[in-house]
């Protein structure tokens, strides 16, 4: 896709901020007719603009009372090596977010939990023993203070 107008900013930042918006009250914030509006989301979708659209879950409220992330050092940075650790945490659904880094960590993840004991046995039974990696440095959360999906379009 070509450069975005602002009009399609204005898409990008109504439908990040409220992704169950209706096309109709989608194009009255942005100023179009409802089948242009629909027209220009579609365009977005298909260029992989928006990738998706999701519900912001309440993780506590679903029994998941503590969220670490664990820094990952791996024996071996070959390609191959990389794409199967990356595999390997595709698999584990406490796994929600896996990113490659640059520097000493190979890899920070972003993982869910139960609670401390549970997180221990995903610990030691499914991550430190996972193919290829060297060590696990852990940070539990104690809080959050901003979580803001997306990225700033103002």
């Amino acid at each position: 896709m070509g450069t975005l107008d602002a009009i399609d900013r204005k898409l990008l930042a109504e439908l990040q901020a409220e992704g169950r918006v209706t096309n109709v009250d989608l194009a009255s914030r942005v100023g179009l007719t409802a089948p242009p509006c629909l027209r220009r989301v579609r365009a977005l979708e298909e260029e992989g603009v928006i990738r998706g659209y999701h519900a912001d879950l309440d993780p506590s409220k679903l029994g998941y009372a503590i969220t670490v992330f664990a820094m990952v050092s791996l024996r071996s940075q070959a390609e191959e090596d990389l794409r199967m650790f990356e595999e390997h945490m595709g698999g584990l659904p406490e796994v929600r977010e896996c990113h490659m880094l640059n520097g000493e960590i190979d890899f920070i993840l972003k993982i869910v939990s139960h609670d401390l004991q549970s997180f221990q046995e995903f610990l030691t039974s499914k991550l430190t023993p996972a193919p290829n990696v060297a060590s696990v440095k852990t940070s539990l959360t104690i809080r959050t203070a901003k979580n803001e999906p997306g990225v700033p379009l103002g």
